[in-house]
């Protein structure tokens, strides 16, 4: 009897976007510089939230070319991390985050942050979401016709 691989969430095909967690100084000033880094390129900030700590702040930013806002951004002396996140289309209507909350509920997934994006992708409103499990959001959130974007996408939407 052949022993079957088992299979993982690092194995799951789920379309994922790139999200930059860039490390600031808590210092007046300090998002004016981040954001001045990216004035003579070509990307583009999608969306951004900022988590202030105790002497520091966390700037978590999608960007339509994270590998290029990578370079910039070390270039510039800011430290930065990379992590993978759903961006999500949200439907017209008033029952829209309901929806979106209650599947994942049903899968019973938690989420650690949520944070809109600035702009529309494929014309909708997008949502960023970090769960405990993206592989399982990915499944839940399809299979109740939601539609979820790979970083490819935000780069056609920005063309």
């Amino acid at each position: 009897m052949a022993l079957e691989p088992f299979e993982t969430a690092e194995a799951h095909d789920s379309p994922t976007v790139t999200q930059l967690c860039v490390f600031v100084d808590d210092r007046v000033g300090q998002l004016l510089r981040l954001t001045k880094a990216f004035e003579r390129t070509n990307i583009h900030i999608l969306g951004l939230m900022v988590v202030n700590l105790t002497d520091s702040a966390v700037v978590r930013l999608i960007v339509d070319d994270p590998d290029e806002a990578v370079k910039v951004v070390t270039h510039h002396r800011f430290p930065v991390k990379e992590s993978e996140i759903l961006v999500v289309c949200v439907p017209q209507g008033k029952r829209a985050l309901l929806d979106l909350w209650s599947a994942v509920l049903t899968a019973e997934i938690n989420v650690h942050y949520t944070y809109p994006l600035l702009g529309l992708a494929h014309g909708r409103p997008t949502i960023a979401i970090y769960a405990e499990n993206l592989a399982m959001a990915y499944d839940a959130l399809t299979k109740r016709n939601f539609v979820v974007l790979s970083q490819s996408d935000l780069l056609r939407d920005q063309q």
